[in-house]
């Protein structure tokens, strides 16, 4: 039996793949939020370095959890299932947040119950180790961006459980497709102006080791078009 919400506490759900490098960072982040009541899940997706070593540093102010490696999807709606909170969160293990970011997306939640989902805006930087180092192929884009990503967004769990998981047949644009979803299910969101995430840009970012990223983004718009067009249900 799935535990009961609990009022304002908001769930982080923070997958991690030998995150090791950045992770201590991207904990303190969401250790370091202004909101009170939050509860952090860092979910192991079959880490091989010393990813464990580091979350064990955090005692019980995090939730470590393992499974076998099967991607980004799975380790999400994982730590979803272990979730308590009114409210749902996701932070990569390589990213960071404004300190604000979930008391002012909670307040905008409380303020208007029809809506499911806030979203901020996002602005990338580069891994101090990598500054002048970047590949020409590398996507940088300067500025807060109002983007929907992860971890720029606060979901009310309510929302999230009737639009479903994530999809695991995706290994990329997993939550692009969520997105579309949310969207055909009629989920009510608010562009909040302001940076809520600082997106790392380093050499081991999901999207740039995946070569094979641009067929699992076709996938995505596919599905949305015959949603569209009244084809097949939606995936959960």
């Amino acid at each position: 039996m799935a535990a009961p919400r609990i009022p304002r506490l908001v769930s982080v759900i923070m997958p991690c793949y030998n995150g090791e490098r950045y992770l201590a960072e991207s904990i303190e982040s969401a250790l370091g939020q202004t909101h009170p009541l939050v509860e952090l899940i860092v979910v192991d997706d079959g880490s091989t370095d010393g990813s464990r070593a580091v979350a064990e540093r955090y005692g019980d102010r995090i939730q470590w959890t393992q499974r076998d490696h099967s991607g980004i999807a799975g380790a999400r709606n994982h730590g979803i299932e272990q979730a308590r909170g009114e409210y749902l969160a996701f932070l990569d293990s390589d990213d960071l947040w404004s300190a604000d970011k979930l008391e002012r997306q909670v307040s905008a939640l409380e303020a208007d119950p029809s809506l499911g989902m806030v979203v901020g805006d996002m602005e990338q930087f580069v891994s101090p180790e990598l500054v002048g180092q970047l590949d020409s192929k590398v996507a940088f884009v300067e500025g807060a961006v109002a983007v929907r990503m992860p971890g720029s967004v606060l979901i009310r769990r309510s929302e999230f459980d009737r639009v479903g998981n994530f999809s695991t047949e995706l290994t990329t644009g997993e939550f692009m497709d969520w997105i579309s979803r949310a969207g055909a299910h009629g989920v009510k969101s608010l562009q909040q102006p302001g940076i809520v995430l600082r997106r790392r840009i380093h050499q081991s970012n999901h999207g740039i080791l995946r070569k094979d990223a641009k067929a699992d983004y076709l996938k995505v718009v596919k599905a949305a078009l015959d949603r569209r067009r009244g084809g097949k249900p939606d995936p959960s």
